[in-house]
């Protein structure tokens, strides 16, 4: 057996005329493509047909649980121009195109991540071969960056897998375990972890001599299923006649538009690169992914989430403290309360973190509602074939109940998500201290209620904590932990962990009166019921957001998270912050009508309706007595609860509240839905310039206003023409 060895890559023939190349990129976790690496393929191609003993080739990774995470971010943010990236993609396709032209099979063996430039390097393979390991996940994530598959992706994949499903891949940049991207096509064989090699070895030596199947030649993938039902023959004449397909692209072109309002390219671009590719062909399809990859990477909006992308980087390196902290054990996590939050953190705690979780509630209703809760979630990922029965039952046995303190002797940490009663958390403390060993974390879940207020009950105030999840908890991805000044450095480390293993992205906040998210989020709310008191329509300002990028509006926000809920925080905060923190009289008005929203069908909006959408309930204007009749542009209604939530961020990292704008703005866009592209509320500030936005606000302030008096730090930043990052 011969050997080369590279820096990113090895080489070795063994003497049964196989070329192993081995991906391992030095002093990384994971295996990123650079654009230097393209020379030392090329000199291993060289070798590999300069030698006549080679027959075949096989690619596999070094690293536990990575084939190829894609393209090393770091390498985009670097390049400075269109046409530099353009040189980065176009090297690219030329070198998988060799692969393609290597007279020889290449058999992709995958263990691990095959994500972006993996997955096309693994594309350009003529077989590809994946372990059936957790960890082997397949997907074109690229979307979620503001980009598109560079290499080839937008080509090989619908070659595939077909026109439609390659679309929905590409267009939401979801994973897929092995054994779905086999169904789809994909992958060609899922083995077992041990047998990797031996079967990659065994298929690349079975390769030699038959004709080299080529992914960019393939002509469109046909699943066999599809002849056998009216509507896969429906799908099949979409997929396989001019017409069909442009119904195709229309469609995703429509419900690409309709999500992301314009505010994010590279969907389109996507499409049109796909579309190209399948009207004029592999070449011209090429070309026009390498054109749309390059204005991309350039794009603002792609700078922005990549931004983004390397803050979540940095936090999942972050213990919360300063120096080196040693975690506390945990084995057994207790849970009181069995609502939807108590439940939602019983699912994750048991399932991502692999805790055995208890959970206490004041009756058996409550209990078997939140085991329920939990249970539902299993069903639907056996649903989604992601599980079976037994795995799920065997996760789910993880999960207990009790509506005593039964089991909570052994638990290391006790997470309460009770009504939001001071008085109800206090007596959760003492009696957790009565029934749990001294060292128990007692993390309290509530939204609003200072932890240094709740911790006054506490014999061991340093064991104390916020642990701030969000609803539904096994979607949104934000933890916000929050600190008092008794918190010891060891619970606040362990409890970092402990929601990293969760799965949750984690920021750490000084504890006060609605902490960091409850706090930007509530001038955002109250600024909407100021423009519905001015006559803008409910739905207006609704839109008005939705359309500059928020997931939902804040009247409908207001509306989920309850009016009577709204009513009861914002005198706390107007307590403690003063005037600009006033709710608009509206709000106590409808409260007092028995309008809670969502949970009673009465609202803002109405949900009585038998289909589940909602309608303005026109009542209201009447009731208010407002005249629904202001026409104010979408970007001045959106600007304004922007700015709102903008100023009090700043205003939280001026008080201490945060530690970073790093943090608030990963706060905003993970916990509240702040617009991606606009890369979060310090973002924006750098991008307007903070003279821009102090400006904006003095205007309004005019107009509408002490509420829109500037934060000093903006001011100060504005006179200095300082940014925050």
């Amino acid at each position: 057996m011969t050997k080369n060895n590279q820096s990113a890559f090895s080489l070795q023939i063994s003497d049964n005329g196989i070329a192993w190349v081995t991906l391992d990129v030095k002093g990384e976790s994971q295996n990123t493509l650079r654009a230097e690496f393209a020379s030392e393929f090329e000199a291993i191609f060289t070798t590999i047909n300069a030698d006549t003993s080679v027959k075949a080739m096989v690619i596999i990774s070094a690293k536990e649980k990575c084939f190829v995470a894609g393209a090393d971010i770091n390498m985009l943010q670097d390049l400075k121009t269109e046409e530099d990236v353009l040189a980065v993609a176009n090297t690219g396709h030329e070198l998988f195109a060799k692969m393609e032209q290597l007279d020889m099979p290449i058999v992709a063996a995958i263990n691990g991540s095959c994500f972006g430039g993996g997955l096309e390097l693994a594309m350009a393979c003529s077989y590809r071969i994946s372990t059936d390991d957790a960890s082997s996940r397949f997907g074109l994530p690229e979307v979620q960056l503001g980009l598109l598959p560079g290499g080839g992706g937008t080509q090989r994949l619908p070659r595939l897998v077909g026109i439609a499903t390659s679309l929905d891949l590409m267009l939401t940049g979801k994973q897929l375990i092995a054994k779905k991207a086999k169904s789809l096509g994909i992958i060609d064989e899922v083995v077992a972890k041990a047998n990797l090699r031996k079967v990659a070895e065994k298929m690349a030596l079975k390769l030699v001599g038959k004709d080299k199947r080529v992914t960019s030649e393939l002509k469109l993938k046909i699943q066999p299923n599809l002849l056998m039902s009216v509507a896969g023959l429906q799908k099949l004449a979409l997929e396989t006649t001019q017409a069909g397909r442009k119904i195709i692209f229309d469609k995703a072109l429509e419900t690409v538009n309709r999500k992301t309002m314009g505010n994010y390219p590279s969907p389109e671009k996507i499409i049109n690169a796909v579309q190209i590719g399948m009207n004029q062909g592999f070449d011209a399809g090429l070309k026009e992914e390498a054109k749309g990859f390059a204005e991309l990477v350039m794009s603002p909006v792609a700078k922005q989430l990549m931004n983004i992308f390397f803050a979540s980087n940095e936090l999942k390196k972050d213990s919360g403290v300063v120096g080196d902290v040693e975690c506390m054990p945990i084995n057994r996590v207790g849970i009181l309360g069995g609502g939807l939050m108590g439940a939602g953190i019983a699912y994750v705690t048991a399932e991502k973190a692999k805790y055995k979780v208890r959970i206490k509630d004041q009756d058996t209703k409550g209990v078997n509602h939140a085991l329920k809760y939990c249970w539902d979630l299993y069903k639907k990922r056996i649903k989604r074939k992601q599980l079976t029965v037994t795995e799920a039952n065997k996760r789910f046995s993880q999960i207990t109940g009790t509506t005593d303190y039964q089991g909570f002797k052994r638990c290391e940490i006790v997470i309460e998500a009770v009504f939001e009663s001071l008085e109800l958390k206090q007596q959760m403390i003492k009696d957790i201290e009565e029934n749990c060993g001294d060292n128990v974390i007692f993390a309290s879940n509530t939204s609003s209620i200072p932890i240094t207020k709740i911790a006054e009950a506490s014999k061991h105030p340093e064991n104390v904590i916020g642990l701030h999840y969000f609803s539904p908890v096994d979607k949104m991805p934000l933890l916000e932990i929050i600190i008092t000044d008794k918190t010891s450095p060891e619970v606040i480390a362990t409890c970092v962990e402990f929601g990293k293993k969760q799965g949750k992205t984690v920021i750490v906040v000084k504890d006060g009166t609605g902490f960091y998210t409850s706090r930007i989020v509530a001038p955002f709310v109250n600024e909407a019921g100021h423009l519905v008191s001015e006559g803008v329509a409910i739905d207006k300002v609704d839109n008005a957001l939705k359309k500059a990028g928020f997931p939902v509006g804040p009247i409908t926000l207001l509306d989920e998270v309850g009016i009577d809920v709204g009513t009861k925080i914002a005198p706390i905060l107007a307590e403690e912050f003063g005037d600009r923190m006033l709710p608009p009289p509206l709000f106590s008005k409808l409260a007092g009508d028995n309008r809670k929203g969502r949970k009673n069908k009465r609202g803002f909006y109405d949900y009585s309706g038998k289909n589940k959408k909602k309608s303005v309930d026109q009542t209201i204007y009447s009731l208010l007595g407002i005249t629904p009749d202001n026409q104010m542009d979408d970007e001045k209604i959106a600007e304004r609860c922007i700015l709102q939530m903008v100023n009090e961020s700043v205003l939280c990292l001026q008080e201490g509240i945060l530690s970073s704008p790093r943090d608030g703005d990963i706060g905003a866009i993970f916990g509240l839905g702040f617009p991606p592209f606009l890369g979060g509320p310090f973002r924006y500030v750098d991008t307007l310039g903070a003279k821009d936005v102090v400006d904006k606000m003095l205007a309004l302030k005019e107009t509408c206003g002490e509420r829109f008096e500037p934060a000093k730090m903006l001011v100060d930043m504005a006179s200095k023409e300082e940014t925050f990052y």
